[in-house]
């Protein structure tokens, strides 16, 4: 138990010590537009798979095909989220927004844009 406390205290700060691959138009969410929108809605990606970051820090990717995938969640500073998944793997993604379309960005660099994403 110790072990997972400590390893909460510091996953947030090695998170944000990574140099994050963005591109010239990418913009970090603060955090109110963190909770508006990102966190309690759908993020439908192009390949039909569906983020939840639910507000009590559960998280789910449904998977195109109905597979879904469950976890937790922390809201970093500079709109990162930390996910732990029941299988135990974990990862950090960065969402930003590039123009009227939000991004996520992972620790890899990949890019994955999410659908419908404009501002109300």
């Amino acid at each position: 138990m110790r072990l997972l406390a400590a390893i909460a205290l510091f996953w947030p700060a090695t998170a944000m010590a990574q140099d994050w691959a963005t591109r010239s138009g990418d913009v970090a969410l603060s955090d109110t537009q963190m909770q508006v929108q990102v966190i309690g809605q759908a993020l439908t990606f192009y390949d039909n798979g569906v983020s939840r970051y639910v507000e009590d820090g559960s998280y789910s990717y449904e998977y195109d095909g109905g597979a879904t995938a469950f976890g937790s969640y922390t809201l970093s500073e500079n709109s990162v989220l930390c996910t732990v998944f029941q299988n135990g793997f974990e990862r950090c993604d960065m969402i930003v927004r590039n123009g009227e379309r939000l991004v996520v960005i992972t620790e890899k660099g990949d890019r994955y844009p999410i659908r419908d994403s404009s501002p109300e």
